[in-house]
């Protein structure tokens, strides 16, 4: 086979190509996999860290959950998890390692998100809602709070949400269960 015949073949450039084939490249140290990988998953990792952990450390333990990916590629096992999966359970470890190591800032001292809605009076509603809800999660455990966000804001089942937090499927169930309650009776 020609040289350039060989580069078409292995090079990585399609969006058609699944996360555990990229994965499977990643492990034989592939960075353009990696690279590709990092692409696809990087603005929902933010967003869960974001959710667990608040919006001023969620890049950085983002950054720390792909830097994760790459040294330990070689724990991920095909058949066993997908790689989706896997890389949740990654991330909220990360997050969960960040919150015991620094507690959480008061509410008070985390700036506002920027909204870049058109009208104003909107994102003054939005933002209040937003606040009442980040607040309202404040008050649910660790547990409570990662199954919410995983199961709600990156919308995954709760099989899934059970297998990245290593509990049974009624377990998570029942976080989830006591979650909504605590946030709806707060939110009164």
């Amino acid at each position: 086979m020609d040289t350039l015949a060989e580069t078409r073949q292995t090079a990585v450039t399609s969006e058609d190509i699944t996360d555990e084939a990229l994965m499977l490249r990643v492990q034989g140290g592939d960075k353009d996999a990696f690279r590709l990988l990092v692409g696809r998953h990087i603005d929902r990792i933010v967003g869960t860290s974001r959710r667990i952990v608040g919006a001023a450390d969620a890049e950085d333990v983002a950054q720390d959950v792909f830097l994760r990916v790459w040294t330990a590629r070689a724990q991920w096992a095909p058949g066993q998890a997908r790689f989706r999966t896997w890389l949740y359970r990654v991330a909220v470890n990360r997050c969960i390692d960040h919150t015991r190591r620094a507690r959480p800032a008061s509410i008070d001292d985390v700036p506002e998100i920027e909204d870049d809605a058109p009208g104003p009076l909107d994102a003054c509603e939005r933002n209040e809602d937003a606040n009442r809800l980040h607040s309202a999660m404040e008050h649910l455990s660790e547990q409570q709070r990662t199954a919410i966000t995983l199961y709600y804001h990156e919308s995954l089942t709760a099989a899934e949400v059970a297998e990245i937090m290593g509990l049974r499927l009624n377990a998570v169930e029942s976080l989830l269960k006591r979650g909504r309650q605590k946030l709806r009776t707060v939110l009164k």
